[in-house]
């Protein structure tokens, strides 16, 4: 299987260089793209919730100028994906001050697993919408929006067309907080759970089938390993590090991760004739990155550019990025940005900034990292 045999010798060659992306000659036209997925794209749903407080500034600083409730100094990833299919960024559902959904919807939020938890973080606690739930709302949305249409008036603008629920792209970007969950349970079997995380990804994409959706860019994990917060935790037992100084335990359990996905992938390929179904190996063009960080025009791949540490990663997690706290009716930033995030790949201890994120999907937008080689805009052709 084509990213088994890439992951075994990740750490010799970049992906680029063994997979080459074929032209595009009927380029597909989404009218609208519906996102499954935890930080890594979420555009301001947790956010927009109370269940937390709302990402603050310096995230946006970049490219929004303001925060967008995007863990970020900028865009991401699925930003990205639409100004590359000519479309509006994805609307998170959850925010009620927004709600034009007639291109689509985002589902993501902040710590989204893809199995519910019932655990709470050192710092914090695990997103409520997990992959479940998040297929949940699209379901509702989906059925919201016939009626909608159906009633007339200015509200049947705001949803989907009900034929653009066959023709959407459906983008899924979740994992790992599951990584993190296992980490944060000793006791926990990693094989045993992540079979019963992909059983039910593999679930979640089967009902999107069978309500109409026939086109899924999945994206498979990144290098855990090399991001700060999982760098400044407690080794374990003997930790060994890589050139880079990524940690290879963690990044061994990600690449597991995205084996077990590639072998769902694959058969879901075989229950789903007429699904069109593309694989993104987000960890080694990331990884990538990482390890020829200088090549590329960054910096210090390692460090969080957002942060107050008192460590090489620049990472606190009692003082993270945007965190703020009250002294004297005023109230202080914790942690600032770096003077150049642009030369940044790591911004604030666990997501990438807008410069590695728009780096990332110039690979990955062509197809040079996906299974089959096809790129974005071709994506509909079916496997």
């Amino acid at each position: 299987m084509l990213l088994h045999r890439v992951l075994l010798v990740l750490h010799v060659l970049p992906k680029f260089l063994l997979v080459s992306a074929y032209p595009c000659k009927f380029p597909c036209n989404f009218p609208a793209i519906f996102n499954f997925g935890d930080s890594n794209s979420d555009t301001g749903g947790l956010s927009a919730t109370a269940l937390t407080d709302p990402v603050g500034w310096p995230n946006g600083e970049t490219f929004f100028k303001m925060p967008s409730g995007r863990d970020a100094d900028g865009r991401l990833l699925i930003d990205f994906i639409a100004e590359e299919l000519g479309l509006p960024y994805v609307e998170p559902y959850l925010d009620a001050l927004g709600g034009n959904f007639s291109h689509g919807a985002n589902f993501a939020t902040i710590l989204s697993p893809i199995l519910d938890q019932n655990l709470t973080l050192p710092l914090g606690f695990y997103s409520p919408f997990s992959l479940a739930v998040q297929l949940s709302q699209f379901l509702l949305l989906k059925n919201r929006s016939q009626v909608l249409y159906q009633q007339g008036g200015m509200k049947k603008y705001m949803v989907p067309r009900e034929e653009f629920f066959a023709e959407a792209l459906y983008t899924i970007d979740i994992g790992q907080n599951d990584l993190t969950s296992i980490l944060f349970s000793p006791n926990m079997s990693p094989e045993n759970y992540l079979q019963d995380a992909l059983q039910r990804l593999a679930t979640v994409i089967k009902e999107i089938y069978e309500a109409g959706g026939r086109y899924f860019w999945i994206h498979n994990t990144g290098p855990l390993g090399c991001l700060p917060y999982v760098l400044v935790r407690p080794p374990v037992g003997p930790e060994t590090m890589d050139e880079t100084g990524c940690k290879i335990f963690y990044n061994a359990l990600a690449e597991k991760y995205n084996v077990m996905l590639n072998e769902t992938v694959v058969k879901l390929r075989e229950e789903l004739p007429t699904a069109a179904l593309t694989l993104v190996d987000v960890y080694s063009a990331k990884y990538h990155l990482i390890t020829h960080a200088s090549n590329y025009g960054f910096e210090n791949p390692l460090e969080a550019c957002c942060g107050n540490g008192d460590n090489k990663y620049n990472y606190n997690g009692k003082a993270r990025c945007g965190q703020t706290k009250t002294v004297n009716g005023v109230k202080i930033l914790l942690a600032n940005s770096c003077k150049d995030p642009e030369k940044r790949i790591n911004w604030d201890g666990a997501h990438y900034t807008e410069a590695a994120n728009k780096w990332v999907f110039d690979r990955i937008s062509t197809g040079q990292f996906s299974d089959p080689p096809d790129p974005l805009i071709c994506v509909c052709r079916q496997n």
